[in-house]
């Protein structure tokens, strides 16, 4: 019954959404797009904050050497945006091994703020234009817009498509990799982490290969996210980019889906609504930071605990 109440709300919420470009005007169906960003993104941090418990707050980095990639490959040798989907992805997914290998057996404050200078790192390598790639302060131009058998996406609701579909198949490959034995070795690793090491988990392993899969999926929302844009620059990844990502995961639950789906709406749409107090913003956003973490901090929608069925063991039983 839950269930079955549990698919119509998902039915009913995704023909609300679907049905957005036809009574919204283009400034607000791009604030869906951006809701919509930055929910795939959190969903890709949400691997390694939500199902690891790392502590990292350097996503944005990842992102940015994603969208990097796809600009300088489409602008130089003017590969089809969408065919360097991919591409992005296994570029923030080496750039997250190679930075991830020598402190991947840090622990909490510790990782946390080596995550924070990877991404100031970052950043300020793409200001002092790197190789004479990344075009310094002023970023990268003319970064072409992505083609589908010939119709190119251009507009607003073309783009909310385009980028709500890759939210629809985000949710769903996340989902189906909640039921594997990989998570939830992931999950014992956040829970006890000695206890996980004692029962033969490796312990870098697992936390590596979470680290590489969260920034593959983060490379490719660069991707898309160049390809909206048609310019980028570092301003677009600084670390208050990560500090975002981390609240959303943090604010709807951390390992929750449908959490880190309604933490993008709660931090990335209502700022919009409530423009006329965008002077308080920070001081209002602060206040409920601490208000979450005080009354409620396993976020608005923690994950729902698994139930798994308990046999009986009869003597004689074979199992035994």
């Amino acid at each position: 019954m839950l269930k079955h109440k549990n698919n119509i709300m998902v039915l009913a919420f995704s023909a609300a959404i679907f049905a957005c470009p036809f009574f919204l005007n283009a400034y607000w169906i791009d604030v869906i797009n951006n809701i919509g960003l930055y929910a795939i993104l959190a969903l890709s941090l949400n691997f390694i904050v939500g199902y690891t418990g790392l502590f990292h707050m350097g996503h944005a980095a990842f992102f940015a050497v994603g969208a990097y990639t796809a600009a300088i490959i489409n602008t130089s040798f003017s590969v089809p945006i969408m065919l360097l989907l991919p591409v992005s992805g296994a570029a923030a997914a080496l750039f997250a091994y190679l930075v991830a290998r020598p402190i991947i057996h840090l622990r909490g404050d510790y990782l946390l703020i080596v995550t924070i200078a990877i991404v100031e790192v970052v950043r300020i390598a793409l200001v002092n234009n790197v190789f004479g790639l990344t075009g310094g302060s002023n970023g990268i131009f003319g970064i072409s817009r992505p083609e589908i058998f010939g119709f190119t996406i251009r507009r607003p609701h073309e783009f909310f498509y385009y980028i709500w579909a890759f939210l629809a198949l985000s949710v769903f490959l996340f989902h189906q990799l909640e039921k594997s034995r990989f998570v939830r070795a992931l999950n014992y690793i956040k829970n006890d982490e000695v206890a996980a090491e004692g029962s033969g988990i490796d312990i870098a392993y697992y936390k590596l290969i979470a680290f590489v899969l969260g920034a593959f999926w983060a490379g490719m929302v660069g991707n898309i996210f160049a390809s909206k844009m048609t310019l980028i620059s570092p301003e677009s990844f600084n670390f208050w980019e990560s500090v975002i990502l981390f609240v959303i995961v943090i604010l709807g639950g951390s390992g929750s889906i449908r959490g880190v789906i309604l933490g993008a709406f709660l931090i990335v749409g209502l700022p919009e609504i409530f423009r006329q107090f965008a002077g308080a913003r920070m001081l209002i956003f602060g206040a409920a930071m601490v208000a979450m973490m005080v009354f409620r901090p396993q976020g608005f929608l923690p994950p729902l605990q698994r139930k798994y069925p308990v046999h009986k063991i009869k003597p004689g039983d074979k199992t035994l």
